[in-house]
């Protein structure tokens, strides 16, 4: 079992930046890869940004640029770096461990809001 706490998460204005953060404890070793969702209401859970225990990372192209996704192993802690802060980026965000045996863990959730 690995359990995922977001924080970080609040209101900025446009153009501004944000740093979410997610702690995991439990079975580390269990995780192969995490990452970023978000969420509005009414609206399927959309994936930004993963990456890998390689390192490896991958955006959607309405991140791209803009946000950056990097993990510290030694504190078992996923970030979220969120510059050039849009409206449209308003949501929930949740952080997901993939794990072996091909189950995931979610954290609650934080949520950002961007004022124009």
């Amino acid at each position: 079992q690995v359990q995922l706490v977001e924080s970080g998460g609040g209101l900025v204005q446009a153009g501004g930046s944000l740093r979410l953060s997610c702690a995991a404890s439990g079975t580390i070793t269990s995780i192969k890869a995490m990452a970023w969702y978000r969420q509005v209401p009414g609206k399927q859970r959309e994936l930004i940004a993963s990456i890998s225990n390689y390192g490896t990372t991958n955006y959607a192209d309405s991140v791209k640029g803009r946000f950056t996704i990097s993990r510290d192993n030694a504190k078992s802690t996923l970030y979220l770096q969120m510059n050039s802060l849009k409206p449209e980026d308003t949501a929930a965000y949740y952080c997901a461990a993939y794990l072996l045996h091909n189950s995931n863990s979610w954290g609650q959730g934080t949520q950002v809001t961007v004022s124009s």
